[in-house]
């Protein structure tokens, strides 16, 4: 493919999806990964109703289900004494929202994606390190470390938190949460998991620390993340996140808590960095997606689901944005994208701030909390119909896809919400 129609820079979740999202609306797209071979790091991702629209409208929604496990609960427990403070009735969350709530292990969702783009044809080229954005007469250029240059009308870059392209738009850096991340897997057969509801996703909220768990695989893994504020950080250095550090942030949690602790991967773990929000992601024909403009913080499990949505509407954008001779008015669609994501995305990166301040809290302030969630109704969703609903996408003229799923009245509600 000697002249592509765009180039997306950035092989993971968001750079693959967008890339397939593009390739489906018949453009000739390549797609630039750093690394000798696409692939994905981590463990379990959580997709939410706002996800498995748009793979339902893929047509790859029956694919990531059979990969995954549909849960019927999220249950917030407290990390110390291990009680129930609320829940999310999943199967209700489904009805309400059009679509159901599913884990899937990261890699199985980026090698879902990948073998997309390869049946839809998209060009996917590795060892190709991004050094320069620049605009260029027609188009945009991006020039490797090799000094090999790409150029083509867009350029879209899902370049990841440390994006070289976000340069061309603002002089920031990542900002650091001073949280860390363990992960970690254990068959289903194993005794870790014996007497474990895989039908559950469970979090455990702790003070400055909190620990999650849910199955894989159709229930053949069990995954498990520990996440806590590394003292060493907050005092500036830089060895920080150890697993001595893990270990003493747990002392004081129940013993389920604690004994998940010697499961997780120990010889390497996530610092937890987003960056502060910006209003402008496009230049000229060079667009931020995912990740390079709005990094979150996990609290609300957005991330890749925000880079899956910028990829969707930006390709809706691009179909309702076509000349008489059926090229694409790029101007025109960069200026929608524009126009409908970055402020959704700032209230995400927010949000998933001060979720994250609330499941952390010590002292009065977490009991409080815990007397306020426990308060709250199973059918209370306030808090996530700006999220999961489906106006979120577009702020009007919505597709037909979401014409088709309007929200379903919630069950009446016996308590007061939180």
């Amino acid at each position: 493919m000697s002249n592509p129609d765009a180039i997306v820079v950035g092989g993971g979740i968001g750079g693959l999806s967008t890339a397939y999202a593009l390739t489906r609306q018949g453009l000739r797209v390549r797609v630039l990964e750093q690394a000798p071979a696409f692939g994905e790091v981590g463990a379990g991702i959580q997709l939410a109703p706002n996800c498995t629209r748009i793979l339902d409208d893929y047509g790859l929604l029956e694919e990531a289900m059979s990969l995954g496990v549909v849960p019927d609960a999220m249950v917030m427990r407290d990390a110390v004494d291990a009680g129930e403070l609320t829940r999310l009735d999943l199967r209700d969350l489904e009805r309400r929202y059009g679509f159901p709530y599913l884990v899937i292990h990261r890699s199985d969702l980026h090698s879902m994606f990948l073998r997309a783009c390869e049946r839809a044809g998209t060009e996917l080229v590795t060892d190709a390190r991004a050094s320069r954005y620049e605009n260029v007469d027609g188009g945009a250029r991006v020039t490797l470390a090799s000094g090999a240059a790409h150029e083509a009308p867009v350029v879209i870059a899902a370049d990841g938190l440390h994006s070289v392209a976000r340069k061309l738009l603002v002089d920031d850096q990542p900002v650091s949460s001073a949280y860390v991340a363990y992960r970690g897997t254990v068959s289903t057969t194993e005794p870790r998991a014996a007497g474990v509801d895989l039908s559950e996703v469970t979090v455990y909220v702790g003070p400055r620390c909190h620990f999650v768990h849910y199955g894989l695989r159709g229930g053949e893994l069990l995954n498990q993340v520990a996440v806590f504020e590394s003292p060493r950080a907050l005092a500036g250095e830089e060895d920080w996140g150890t697993p001595d550090e893990l270990d003493h942030a747990f002392a004081k949690t129940c013993d389920f808590v604690r004994d998940g602790l010697s499961h997780m991967w120990r010889d390497k773990w996530w610092r937890m960095y987003d960056r502060d929000p910006i209003m402008t992601w496009v230049h000229g024909n060079i667009a931020l997606l995912g990740d390079s403009a709005h990094p979150p913080l996990q609290y609300i499990a957005q991330g890749a689901i925000m880079a899956i949505e910028d990829g969707w509407v930006l390709a809706e954008h691009v179909a309702r944005n076509r000349g008489a001779d059926g090229a694409v008015v790029w101007t025109a669609a960069l200026d929608a994208y524009q126009a409908v994501r970055p402020e959704h995305c700032r209230r995400v990166v927010t949000t998933s701030r001060a979720w994250g301040e609330l499941w952390h809290l010590d002292g009065p302030a977490r009991r409080q909390r815990n007397a306020l969630l426990r308060a709250r109704d199973t059918y209370d969703y306030a808090f996530v119909d700006w999220l999961y609903g489906p106006t979120a996408l577009f702020a009007s003229d919505e597709p037909e896809m979401f014409r088709a799923t309007p929200l379903a009245p919630a069950p009446p509600q016996e308590a007061a919400a939180c």
